[in-house]
């Protein structure tokens, strides 16, 4: 029973790995018209605010998605969750959010709150990827994610 639960288990995977590649092709898809549409339009080879952040934007979900399927592929591998991939893209998730955040749309009290919800996100995610590290916990080629 355990046999067939495991390879059910490698065949969502597969599925998974799968679709996320086809997210990943179409959110560069989408970058790249961004980014061309942007310096093609009003200022030739100059990009305004608002669109430097919709690429920053674009780029960093791209980066998502590939430390996503990174984390995918690993346990497609070695049936084991890099914790400290998932922290970094936690990271990474949360830096987009505040290069994105339009404080524009909120008034001064509901912005305060965003920012210290975001602020307590941050500090438990390096207070998190910090004990990580100093449990000396790596992902790596070859030491599969074990203490040193």
């Amino acid at each position: 029973m355990i046999e067939i639960v495991n390879k059910f288990e490698k065949i969502i995977y597969a599925i998974l790995m799968i679709m996320l590649m086809a997210v990943l092709v179409a959110a560069i898809a989408d970058l790249t018209w961004i980014l061309f549409t942007s310096l093609a339009n009003i200022s030739p080879g100059l990009l305004e605010t608002h669109e430097m952040i919709s690429v920053l934007g674009g780029f960093l979900l791209v980066l998502i998605g590939v430390e996503l399927l990174d984390t995918v592929k690993a346990y497609f591998r070695e049936n084991t969750i890099h914790v400290e991939i998932v922290v970094l893209l936690a990271i990474i998730a949360i830096a987009r959010k505040v290069i994105l955040l339009d404080p524009a749309g909120m008034n001064g009290i509901e912005l305060g709150f965003e920012m210290m919800g975001i602020g307590v996100i941050v500090v438990g995610l390096a207070g998190g990827y910090f004990l990580i590290k100093k449990a000396g916990i790596t992902v790596g080629p070859g030491n599969g994610g074990k203490i040193e």
